[in-house]
């Protein structure tokens, strides 16, 4: 890992990141192909949050916070901070202090796949985080890491720049060229889903509406009475 810090790295337009996290997560990881889901180890510290923004990266050593202080100073208002280290960790990387810092440049929240401590503090503030852990175990500023550069989180690519949605289905990144037809495809997925529900809403089932009878039948299931269930299992 070379250790640097990136400046000036382009976003993705925030009006549109802001629009596609009003779906929520679970909408846009469908209307992205199921993929760019940051995994079910980020868990939100506090329930009931929707974010959206756009990404500003740190990778830092494991027990070492240095290069999370070193990304505040390249954040801005909408931008949500991303973080991983070089090999697993679960300190307690972030808290209260870092939060207030974040916040006074206008970050909506953290993800990070390390631990965060001072959770009560954190809920106070309404600082919306997702982490890994929660650890009171706290940490050095020794090491030199990055800032800005891609890094890998629950499996999944994070450039600086994406758009990353949270709330509580988990974490999403979106790939800043793909923002706009994401949104697109969001609009017209919620559509049906709309429609949907107004079938189900009237007494339709899933298995008309979606044609599942057929794919029962090719799959062989049978349709047996209680009675005739009885006589061939007996």
């Amino acid at each position: 890992m070379k250790p640097v810090v990136v400046t000036g790295t382009p976003r993705a337009e925030l009006d549109t990141v802001d629009a596609l996290a009003g779906h929520g997560v679970a909408t846009a990881h469908e209307a992205m192909d199921r993929t760019g889901y940051l995994g079910t180890a980020l868990r939100p510290i506090q329930p009931g949050l929707r974010i959206g923004g756009t990404a500003v990266t740190a990778l830092c050593w494991p027990g070492d916070n240095l290069m999370i202080h070193a990304a505040v100073e390249q954040c801005r208002p909408g931008d949500i901070l991303v973080v991983t280290t070089t090999s697993p960790c679960t300190d307690g990387l972030f808290g209260e202090l870092l939060a207030t810092a974040l916040r006074v440049r206008g970050v909506r929240g953290l993800i990070t796949e390390t631990g965060v401590r001072d959770v009560a503090e954190l809920r106070a503030l309404d600082f919306p985080v997702w982490s890994a852990a929660i650890s009171a175990q706290g940490t050095v500023k020794a090491t030199a890491g990055a800032v800005n550069v891609p890094i890998t989180v629950g499996g999944q690519v994070v450039r600086p720049g994406d758009a990353i949605l949270a709330d509580d289905d988990g974490v999403l990144c979106v790939p800043r060229a793909e923002v706009a037809r994401v949104l697109a495809a969001a609009r017209a997925r919620v559509a049906k889903e709309e429609a949907a529900r107004q079938a189900f809403l009237a007494g339709e089932l899933g298995l008309d509406r979606y044609d599942l009878r057929s794919t029962l039948e090719r799959l062989g299931v049978r349709y047996l009475t209680a009675e005739q269930y009885a006589k061939e299992t007996g």
